[in-house]
């Protein structure tokens, strides 16, 4: 496969930042680029429609900046520059393709309780689509600064990031949201929801492990008839599955589309080692292996320049009715530690956010595993900003969604810090959030108590970055020693 010719640095950096990004220079550890220094100027939005949701009053303006991204605003009735507030919205995904102006409505009315509790808002669709963190942070920045320019300049501007926004979030504070003596920062707080905040390089492992022992068992991803191809791709260059192909090889492997009493014993005895050996509840491993087949193609085809940025070699499956069994059939590969470089260089947060940063997790989230949030809390440490996060959990198993009470809390425990100094407590929080339910609806399901494991205990270790072999994802048969 030819190598990818795309930067991994945003479009407006200088020399001097590009030769400051890990991805470029070949080093293993995630680095802060230095902030943009000049920016096109951006036409003015113009009025459209809202969707519905909103309060009544509500002003929506949209457009499509310079790069090439969808965005819209919304302003509520009521709100006023300098005294009221803005939540910048970083989207979850990532969407693959071209952008599509649906996907930012999608996000205003999905999250239309910031709207209803006060706050304007801002969102951008992203110009490119695939995983690509600090593109998205440059468009997250863009749409920023449209707001400001175009509309008013907020009392406080807080940065929200679901999902894998979150990663786009907390890369954004980084780069954009440093704190300069005697200027007005751009961001004044972070807020995480359902973050994928372990980083390229620790978040995605297990959907090599779900690629791998999917194949041992069901022998149909790549079909016995079809050209070979390592699991890291994806799919190979020219791939025309479509993903009711995909769904469709699944149920006939698995019979995920028939009740567990439907299927037949061989059947249920995979999807049970699936579950098993990877951890995942049944529903998630259609969503998952679908994650593995395109979002990993994008990732070997544009983010890694056709290397390997996954491997298995020394990871050893356990759950199954019998583990030597599985170990011998799964295929095994080594990850290119270049690989690895690049795409932690994009994608890896490095902690070194100085703004004020309140996160909140479903317990049972099996989209994205609440064990990265303890990731993220040693990456935050280890930059010496442990007293710069405060991490809530709540009893859900939910991951796009959780409820509008636990929002506005949360927004409000945050906004508090900011402007008062009171640093929020989980127990705090988890105490404040039954008294909005009447504004908001039931939905306060904190579990102040609850810390997350190690991303370890979730997800099979293999070896650190540094360790890794280096190599070109060479298949090996059987396990390794």
């Amino acid at each position: 496969m030819p190598r990818s010719t795309m930067t991994c640095s945003p479009r407006w950096l200088t020399a001097a930042a590009l030769a400051a990004l890990a991805g470029c220079a070949g080093t293993t550890a995630p680095s802060a680029p230095a902030v943009a220094t000049a920016w096109p100027t951006e036409a003015a939005p113009q009025p459209v429609d809202c969707p519905s949701g909103l309060p009544a009053g509500t002003r929506c303006l949209g457009g499509r900046d310079s790069a090439g991204a969808f965005y819209r605003i919304a302003i509520p009735a009521d709100w006023q520059g300098g005294q009221g507030d803005l939540v910048v919205h970083a989207h979850g995904g990532p969407a693959l393709g071209e952008p599509k102006v649906e996907r930012v409505v999608e996000d205003l009315q999905r999250w239309s309780v910031m709207v209803r509790a006060g706050y304007a808002w801002v969102g951008s669709s992203f110009h490119q689509g695939g995983v690509a963190v600090l593109s998205a942070a440059e468009d997250t920045e863009r749409v920023r600064r449209i707001f400001v320019d175009h509309v008013q300049q907020p009392r406080r501007t807080v940065l929200h990031g679901q999902s894998w926004g979150a990663s786009v979030a907390a890369r954004t504070a980084e780069v954009y949201g440093r704190l300069v003596p005697g200027q007005r920062p751009a961001y004044d707080a972070v807020l995480l929801t359902s973050g994928v905040l372990g980083g390229g390089s620790r978040s995605y492992d297990f959907r090599l492990d779900l690629r791998v022992v999917y194949q041992a068992l069901c022998h149909n991803h790549p079909k016995p008839d079809e050209p070979p191809y390592p699991l890291w791709q994806g799919l190979p260059e020219g791939s025309t599955l479509t993903r009711a192909q995909l769904t469709q090889r699944v149920n006939d492997c698995l019979g995920l589309n028939k009740p567990a009493g439907q299927r037949s014993a061989e059947q249920q005895q995979k999807v049970q080692t699936i579950t098993r050996t990877i951890r995942i509840p049944e529903t998630a491993i259609l969503p998952h292996l679908a994650w593995a087949t395109w979002h990993f193609q994008d990732i070997a085809q544009r983010r890694t320049g056709g290397a390997p940025a996954f491997g298995n070699l020394r990871v050893r499956y356990t759950g199954s009715a019998d583990d030597d069994a599985l170990n011998a059939q799964v295929l095994r590969y080594t990850a290119d530690a270049a690989a690895i470089a690049r795409f932690s260089a994009d994608t890896d947060p490095t902690g070194r956010i100085d703004l004020p940063m309140l996160s909140v997790h479903g317990i049972d989230d099996a989209t994205a595993f609440v064990e990265l949030d303890n990731e993220f809390a040693r990456t935050v440490a280890r930059a010496g900003r442990a007293d710069r996060l405060v991490q809530t959990f709540t009893r859900d198993r939910e991951h796009s969604y959780l409820s509008d009470a636990a929002y506005a809390t949360l927004m409000q425990a945050l906004l508090r810090w900011v402007d008062q100094g009171d640093k929020p407590t989980p127990a705090g929080i988890a105490a404040a959030c039954p008294a909005l339910e009447a504004r908001f609806g039931a939905g306060c399901r904190f579990e102040p108590g609850y810390r997350p494991a190690p991303l370890d205990t979730r997800i099979a270790p293999r070896q650190s970055v540094g360790e890794r072999p280096v190599g070109t994802g060479k298949v090996m048969a059987g396990p390794a020693s």
